[in-house]
């Protein structure tokens, strides 16, 4: 039989939070009793998230909130549906050739399934690509945080030489030579009259609305019983206690929205990045990524911001082991002050390895069917 604390049932019998802790345990969690709690519908009837003492603004885990539009830009139906003919369309680039849809692929995560992109001219990039899944929930974009919102987004990709390479005036001239544009922008705005400006609130509006459905863990947490397993149910928890996860990917986007050094900077090597410090300029944003969101995320590899994990188990592995950083070559002069300083949140976890397949089949949990959305490729002459 399991061993449970007394402390624990009496938690339980009260109806109060509990911390169902791995130590002081003779034996595994008790699964019936996890599933049971988890699964109450009532979040105060959860067991207690392990928080390291860094952490600020905790929110935990749960279902995805309603999108909320800004009112520069309100949704409508026209202008959603221009924002994604806008998306697919390749002639936004100087070559007529790569869309945003080239690197955010809807039957692949949103993303492109490539460890760095490629763009105009089949120049490599130098970051993974983030899936666009739920990115109407972060208030900084990309993985260095330099666009403040989808709409200064959209504009990046499409003037960066290594992209689209094409100059966003130049882009607006383009777009205005399409006459078949012209009913679409009258439909989504109230008038014909093409700018940049609407460009870019269209493809935002369109961004806005690729959201998440459903997975089996919101299913789970509103009553279904049934809808994890329960190795997935002990991912769950461990996600929440041991393992730490939620100390960075919490509340219902499973990020906390913010930019942390992993220790995978890369420092003094030929794929070195620096993350935010490249936008901040402040050194103690030096090697700082923003928290991806984990919804969708067994569909989104590889991962990290340089996609040198090819597997779910790898990027486990490297959080298991306390984030280990290779020694870093040390340089004279202002270089000094550059060195990368992990986050103290990241810890050696000592997860074994039924923790680590269970933590995997939990992020399987909050990943959904990879959305068959048909590709738009007959676009306004």
């Amino acid at each position: 039989m399991k061993k449970i604390h007394i402390a624990l049932l009496l938690a339980v019998t009260s109806g109060a939070a509990v911390c169902l802790s791995f130590k002081g345990v003779h034996e595994d969690p008790d699964i019936a009793l996890l599933r049971k709690l988890y699964s109450s519908g009532d979040p105060a009837q959860w067991p207690k998230a392990i928080v390291d003492p860094n952490v600020k603004n905790f929110k935990d885990i749960g279902a995805l909130p309603e999108v909320v539009h800004p009112k520069d830009n309100p949704f409508n139906a026209a202008k959603k549906e221009l924002g994604k003919t806008l998306f697919f369309d390749p002639r936004l680039s100087v070559s007529g050739q790569i869309a945003c849809a080239s690197c955010h692929d809807p039957q692949l995560g949103w993303g492109d399934g490539k460890r760095v992109s490629f763009g105009h001219d089949r120049q490599l990039g130098k970051r993974n690509a983030m899936s666009l899944f739920n990115t109407a929930y972060f208030e900084k974009l990309f993985w260095d945080g330099r666009a403040n919102s989808l709409e200064d987004q959209a504009r990046f990709p499409i003037a960066d030489h290594v992209e689209m390479n094409m100059n966003v005036n130049d882009m607006e001239k383009k777009v205005k030579t399409f006459s078949g544009y012209k009913p679409m922008f009258k439909a989504a705005f109230g008038s014909d009259s093409i700018s940049m400006d609407k460009i870019f609130k269209a493809i935002a509006c369109f961004e806005r609305t690729i959201v998440s459905p459903e997975s089996r863990f919101d299913l789970f947490i509103k009553g279904r019983s049934q809808a994890l397993k329960d190795e997935e149910v002990l991912g769950l928890h461990l996600f929440r206690t041991k393992a730490g996860c939620v100390n960075c990917h919490n509340s219902g986007v499973f990020s906390d929205d913010q930019f942390h050094n992993d220790g995978q900077t890369l420092f003094a090597s030929a794929s070195e990045d620096l993350g935010l410090y490249n936008v901040t300029k402040n050194r103690s944003d030096v090697g700082k990524f923003r928290t991806p969101s984990l919804r969708e995320t067994a569909n989104t590899g590889p991962w990290f911001h340089h996609g040198n994990f090819p597997t779910l188990k790898d990027v486990v592995f490297f959080y298991n082991l306390g984030n280990p950083s290779p020694i870093q070559r040390v340089y004279k002069g202002d270089r000094d002050s550059l060195l990368p300083k992990t986050s103290p949140i990241l810890k050696k976890l000592s997860l074994n390895d039924r923790e680590i397949d269970a933590l995997i089949a939990f992020l399987h949990s909050i990943t959904t069917t990879p959305q068959r959305l048909k590709p738009i490729t007959d676009f306004p002459k």
